[in-house]
C-alpha cells in the first residue's frame, strides 16, 4: 500500500518502534542521516535507555522515507502521526503517555508506541479516552493487529482519527481504566501464547485453547502456566478434574499431573 492509498493527511512524523527492532536505528542512521529524529526517552525517567528507546522521526522533508514506511512497514514498525502541533509540545504529550498507574500504588512503562501493543490498548479507549490519550495527534496510523491476528496471518493498516471531544489534558502518570488494564493484559496473555506456539510448532489456536483452560483451573503464575502448557502437551486427551487438591498452584498441578500420570498406567 502506497501513502497515497492511504486515506486523510499525509504523516508528519513516525514514532519508531525501536526496541521492537533494534536494526530500524542502523537502517535509520545509513539510509536518512539527514532526517531530523529525536530519542523519546531524552530527559525522562528511561534517560539511560535513550539509545535503546523509540525515535520520533521528522517525515515532512524526507517523502522518500515515508513511503517505505508504508511499503515496507515490518522494516519501519511504529506509529505514524499526523499533528498540527509545534514538535515540542507534540513530544512533551509522547513522553507523558510513557508512564501510567495501574491501580493505587503501580507504575508502568507503557510501550503504546510498539503497533501490537497499540492494536490493544486503544482498543481500549472511548471516544473521551481517546481525545484525552490522542491529545495534539489528530491521526494515528500503523501496520499490525493483535498477536492472535498475527498468529493467522491477518495484520493490516489500522487508523485511529482524534474525536477531538473536550476533555482535560492528559496527567503525568495517568492511570489506566480497567479496561484498558484488561487489553493490556490480553496483550500479555496472547503474546505468551503466539511465542510458545512458534517454539514449538504448535497450531496457536490450539495453544491458545490449552492457556485458556489453564487459566480457568487457576494456573495464573507465569511458571506454573508455562508448566500447565507442557503437561497438556504430554497429555492431549487427559480431562481435568472439577477440583485440585493443594493449597498452592504448584501443588494442584502436580496433583494433576500425577493422576494423569496414574491414568496413563
Amino acid at each position: 500500500m502506497s501513502a497515497a492509498d492511504m486515506s486523510g493527511s499525509v504523516p508528519r512524523w513516525l514514532l519508531l518502534d525501536v526496541p521492537g527492532a533494534p536494526a530500524a536505528a542502523r537502517r535509520l542512521q545509513e539510509q536518512f542521516a539527514e532526517t531530523r529524529s529525536v530519542a523519546l526517552f531524552e530527559g525522562t525517567e528511561f534517560h539511560e535507555l535513550r539509545e535503546q528507546g523509540p525515535l520520533l522521526v521528522d517525515l515532512q522533508h524526507s517523502p522518500a522515507l515515508t513511503s517505505l514506511c508504508h511499503l515496507d512497514a515490518g522494516s519501519w514498525p511504529g506509529l505514524l502521526l499526523v499533528s498540527a502541533s509545534p514538535a515540542a509540545q507534540l513530544l512533551a504529550h509522547l513522553r507523558r503517555m510513557l508512564t501510567v498507574t495501574l491501580g493505587l500504588h503501580h507504575k508502568a512503562l507503557l510501550n503504546y508506541y510498539n503497533p501490537h501493543t497499540a492494536s490493544y490498548f486503544f482498543d481500549g479507549c472511548d471516544p473521551g479516552e481517546l481525545s484525552c490519550w490522542l491529545g495534539p495527534i489528530s491521526l494515528l496510523r500503523w501496520f499490525g493487529g493483535t498477536w492472535a491476528d498475527r498468529a493467522i496471518g491477518s495484520q493490516g493498516w489500522q487508523q485511529l482519527s482524534n474525536p477531538g471531544l473536550t476533555v482535560a489534558r492528559l496527567e503525568n502518570e495517568h492511570s489506566l481504566s480497567d479496561r484498558q488494564q484488561r487489553q493490556l493484559q490480553q496483550c500479555l496473555l496472547e503474546r505468551h501464547a503466539w511465542q510458545w506456539s512458534r517454539s514449538i510448532g504448535r497450531d496457536y489456536r490450539l495453544l491458545w485453547s490449552d492457556l485458556q483452560q489453564g487459566l480457568k483451573l487457576g494456573f495464573t503464575e507465569r511458571p506454573v502456566l508455562d508448566d500447565w502448557l507442557w503437561l497438556r502437551l504430554q497429555y492431549p486427551h487427559a480431562r481435568p478434574v472439577p477440583e485440585l487438591i493443594g493449597a498452592s498452584q504448584r501443588e494442584r498441578l502436580d496433583y494433576l499431573r500425577q493422576l494423569w500420570q496414574n491414568n496413563q498406567g
